[in-house]
């Protein structure tokens, strides 16, 4: 069979479980366009046409009837999480309530923080609930989900505590949705009778990218950056260029600019002399320790660590010396240079995510990177390359697909079409056949639900 030589097994277990998918319902939320309305004028800035284009889609699946399992896709800074909230707000006009799941502390306090306001002047109730949520907070929290005077709650892994149940959980929200485990994703959805799921991710990772193809999930992505934000350049340094970085920075911190200094160490590591810990010590007694120092990893208690990160956030401390534990959740416009230590420790995607904790303001920004020169051909990629998807297509390349329907996120790809990379055309092409003849999945629709969880 034609399909049979075109994809490999994997590739149409997955297309199967998208055909019985197909099956599954969900509470419908009614189009509201006064809503709408009211939530676009909220905003502090206009929605880019594609974030329109994707409220479109969002809302589209919601009032289908069937259970919305989307992948919004799209490069650091693109604006994906206020569309996450907009899908919230209408769950809850419609009754429901919704649960957004981030991978660390400081994403979840980062999204709670920023979008609260929001939330009261939209009339939503929200919470947050992490690890570090305790005693008569918790136990307050998890009563209110419990009969439902909770709309929204934002959280990290302490959502699929068992102690934590929802009077109606209609939509899940997973944001970094590659850092979640099949089984995760499943356990949070499970929570509502036939919950709604929308992933979201700054960065397509090879099994995102292969899921895209293979049409497992409905996809959007955003391409399109905010605007009024500045050019963001990239460097690898060599000797001359570390020489002078001590008077770059400070030239940038005294024009009131603000920096990230970043070591994938925390430095306590037996036998390492790198790291966040050593990067503070000597930076503590440089010319730059006047403008204020602050030290944030992931060993710090969190109210510590967010005491310490607020001080940056209001320009208390111009410098920041920090672990990746700043990957995702921290946004400062005043930031306008990133630098990372020790680069080649870490993957393409990574240190694109890191880029983009600065250039989120008008001033130009710069990401400045120091690698071993093992690593060239990877840094040299992010100098000539701010493009997250044609990173994550490198990230393909050097990594390869993974499992598909399994648990490993990388790895070589046993199928026909190893070479996934140089086919994409044809599997794209493949994609858009199973799209317009869904008879052809119904051959795979059987057992597939046992194969492949839920989410």
């Amino acid at each position: 069979m034609l399909l049979e030589t075109l994809l490999p097994l994997e590739a149409r277990v997955l297309a199967g479980g998208r055909a019985a998918r197909a099956e599954l319902a969900a509470r419908a939320v009614p189009r509201d366009e006064g809503l709408r309305a009211r939530f676009e004028a909220s905003l502090a800035f206009r929605l880019t046409a594609g974030q329109r284009a994707v409220l479109d889609e969002v809302e589209a699946d919601l009032a289908s009837g069937r259970a919305m399992r989307r992948l919004l896709q799209g490069d650091v800074g693109a604006g994906k999480t206020v569309l996450g909230l907009y899908a919230a707000l209408a769950v809850a006009r419609a009754g429901g309530q919704a649960a957004f799941m981030a991978p660390t502390e400081l994403l979840a306090e980062q999204h709670h923080a920023g979008l609260a306001p929001l939330c009261a002047e939209l009339g939503l109730s929200c919470g947050l609930l992490t690890g570090s949520t305790r005693g008569a907070a918790r136990r307050a929290l998890t009563r209110d989900l419990a009969v439902g005077t909770v709309d929204l709650v934002f959280g990290t892994h302490a959502l699929l505590s068992r102690d934590v149940r929802f009077a109606r959980l209609d939509l899940a929200i997973i944001d970094e949705q590659q850092r979640f485990g099949v089984a995760q994703r499943a356990r949070l959805v499970e929570k509502g009778a036939a919950a709604h799921l929308l992933l979201m991710t700054a960065t397509p990772i090879p099994r995102t990218l292969a899921h895209t193809l293979y049409g497992d999930l409905d996809v959007s992505v955003l391409r399109e950056k905010p605007p009024g934000r500045g050019p963001l350049t990239t460097r690898w340094l060599r000797k001359r260029d570390r020489e002078r970085l001590p008077e770059f920075l400070r030239e940038r911190l005294a024009a009131g600019e603000q920096v990230y200094w970043v070591s994938p160490l925390v430095g306590e590591e037996e036998g390492e002399e790198r790291g966040a810990l050593r990067a503070h010590r000597r930076l503590a007694k440089s010319a730059l320790a006047p403008f204020g120092l602050e030290l944030v990893h992931g060993r710090l208690p969190s109210d510590e660590r967010a005491a310490r990160l607020e001080r940056f956030r209001r320009g208390e401390a111009r410098l920041l010396v920090a672990t990746t534990v700043i990957e995702v959740g921290v946004d400062v416009p005043a930031a306008t240079v990133l630098v990372v230590e020790d680069a080649e420790r870490l993957g393409l995607a990574q240190l694109h995510q890191l880029r983009g904790r600065v250039g989120r303001g008008p001033r130009a920004s710069y990401c400045l990177l120091y690698g071993r020169p093992g690593a060239r051909a990877r840094l040299e990629l992010l100098e000539r390359c701010d493009d997250g998807f044609t990173i994550a297509e490198e990230d393909l390349k050097l990594r390869g697909m993974g499992e598909l329907a399994g648990t490993r996120q990388a790895g070589v790809f046993g199928g026909v079409l190893a070479d996934l990379a140089g086919d994409l055309d044809l599997l794209v092409a493949v994609r858009e056949l199973l799209s317009g003849r869904p008879e052809l999945l119904r051959a795979y629709a059987r057992g597939a639900a046992a194969a492949l969880p839920t989410p």
